[in-house]
């Protein structure tokens, strides 16, 4: 007999799914791919669009704007994730650019994608759950507990894995 765990199909959050929806439709794919090469400055090569930070590429009179949205209000990553793109747009030849902050919609964990959840944990961050069930990155044990509401940023709780004693930060969910 197949346990129930077996016969679930794994589907994309639907907030995710709009995302990628939107930017598959969109007319200026090499943009995105460009701006794949972005990364947040604060997780060592999470991309910003897999971070669900960079929502948006459109091109109006010749400018190109590039729209993200902050993990939360004055991350001190945001102004270098904003000069990180124009470097990009600039090395590609690509002169007229403005980037824009966007804060509505605010940025939820909902937006990161299923590969940046699970770069997080390759780097040894757990990573969001909308339940809160903090598993170690380290050796999978959910035997876990707060060591403190905050971690190496304010976007992350420091965690302790009870079985094989490692801390960790957890990505907190938003």
């Amino acid at each position: 007999m197949t346990e129930l765990a077996d016969q679930i199909i794994p589907t994309l959050n639907p907030i995710f799914a709009k995302r990628r929806a939107y930017r598959i439709a969109s007319d200026h794919s090499k943009i995105w791919d460009l701006l794949d090469q972005v990364f947040d400055p604060e997780l060592p090569g999470l991309t910003i669009w897999d971070l669900g930070v960079l929502q948006d590429v459109k091109n109006l009179d010749g400018v190109w704007h590039i729209d993200i949205t902050p993990t939360y209000s004055g991350c001190p990553a945001v102004e270098a994730i904003e000069q990180d793109i124009k470097t990009a747009m600039l090395d590609a030849g690509i002169k007229q650019i403005k980037v824009n902050l966007v804060l509505a919609p605010a940025w939820t964990t909902e937006m990161m994608s299923p590969a940046g959840k699970q770069h997080l944990k390759a780097i040894h961050i757990a990573p969001p759950d909308e339940n809160d069930k903090v598993s170690c990155p380290v050796c999978g044990s959910e035997h876990t507990q707060v060591a403190s509401q905050f971690g190496s940023t304010a976007c992350k709780a420091l965690y302790q894995c009870n079985d094989c004693f490692e801390h960790f930060d957890y990505f907190k969910h938003f």
